[in-house]
């Protein structure tokens, strides 16, 4: 029992005399002296005591194994339980004589290993490495596993992830802690990952965040320049990888010009998704875009198209004046120099529908190339690689 690579006894099998204390402490300081990290220390605590430990520290972090040496999802521990970190044995039946000298070794064992810097605990919950794996489908199903435990996640429970860029960033994580139970966040690269656990829709939680964002960095008609945010789909932990992947496709439909959304969902393009697969210099190619880019580079130009813009998303002329404080035969003008440029009109359903997918491209491809001018995100051929 000397070694911690040794089989070891159970507590059962130990009586309470004083040659079976120094046994214990003999054990863990094997732990002590090898480079064996937190979740080995509690797997042979667990093994040892016959029952299920676990062990918490202050960041939140939770290591909990069964009796079987199983993985087990975080709880809290027992509210009697004190201690950095906090460490607790459950045990169903009575107390083992020796359950207070494991509990007291597991601790101090614990407390060397996170100054050898082997356990997420010292390091920060928001540890971008371990989050790296939980969002990459690269990595082994139990890696995965084992980095969601250290971070604290509950394996059991769905989540979803979000992807924030831009200027602002940091404050789009708080408020979106503000709105929805943040678990973790990390940047990633350019891009900052946030695994929230929500119950609500897609198009509520949306449209809340967008709100907020908006409220907090007001865009003017000279657009703005985040943050922007991406939203994945609320699945299974272990499909994590899937909605980072989401997250990512839809912040490229996140826009920056006046009357774009700073918050998409994934679920709510639907087909429009698709056009998220075509590169940024495909999408500025397309002849719509380059004649109205063209048309938006003086400064009556790009009046107009911001006045067609808010005309697509706000659906009648009343209502547009309204929001941009104009009247509605101002409103009308412009519109009317963009149709006279594109060759639509709006009035007839197919030409309003060429207009406003137009202009949803055209915000695709400001929102990517805003995106790629990030030194960091510039190299990422792939927009849905991890890292």
């Amino acid at each position: 029992m000397d070694e911690p690579g040794a089989e070891a006894p159970r507590l059962l099998e130990l009586g309470a005399d004083p040659d079976a204390v120094l046994r214990l402490i003999r054990y863990f300081d094997g732990f002590d002296e090898s480079d064996a990290n937190a979740d080995a220390v509690v797997r042979a605590a667990a093994l040892l005591a016959e029952c299920p430990a676990g062990a918490r520290w202050p960041s939140g972090t939770t290591i909990r194994y069964d009796a079987a040496g199983r993985a087990l999802p975080a709880v809290m521990p027992p509210p009697e339980v004190i201690g950095e970190p906090a460490v607790w044995l459950e045990r169903a039946g009575a107390a083992h004589a020796l359950d207070a000298v494991l509990v007291d070794r597991l601790r101090h064992c614990l407390r060397v290993v996170a100054v050898r810097g082997s356990v997420a605990g010292p390091t920060g919950l928001d540890d971008p490495a371990l989050l790296e794996v939980v969002l990459s489908e690269k990595q082994r199903r139990e890696d995965r596993v084992r980095a969601m435990r250290l971070l604290g996640i509950d394996p059991a429970q769905p989540m979803r992830v979000l992807a924030v860029s831009g200027p602002g960033a940091v404050e789009a994580v708080r408020i979106i802690g503000a709105r929805v139970r943040l678990v973790r966040s990390a940047p990633i690269g350019a891009t900052t990952a946030v695994l929230i656990q929500d119950r609500e829709g897609c198009r509520e939680l949306s449209d809340v965040l967008n709100s907020a964002v908006v409220h907090k960095f007001p865009a003017s008609r000279r657009g703005a320049c985040g943050p922007w945010v991406g939203m994945g789909e609320r699945l299974p932990a272990y499909a994590a990888a899937t909605s980072w992947e989401q997250a990512r496709r839809a912040l490229r439909f996140a826009s920056s010009t006046w009357h774009g959304r700073r918050v998409v969902a994934y679920e709510r393009l639907g087909s429009l998704v698709l056009l998220g697969e075509l590169p940024v210099q495909r999408l500025l190619g397309i002849s719509d875009v380059l004649r109205v880019n063209e048309f938006a580079a003086t400064e009556a130009g790009a009046l107009a198209v911001d006045t067609l813009e808010a005309f697509c998303v706000f659906g009648s002329l009343r209502r547009t004046a309204a929001e941009l404080h104009l009247h509605h035969s101002t409103v009308a003008a412009r519109i009317a120099q963009v149709e006279a440029v594109m060759g639509w009109d709006v009035d007839e359903a197919l030409d309003r529908f060429m207009a406003t997918l137009a202009l949803m491209v055209r915000r695709i491809a400001l929102s990517s190339a805003e995106l790629a001018a990030d030194p960091e995100a510039a190299g990422r051929a792939d927009p849905t690689r991890v890292g």
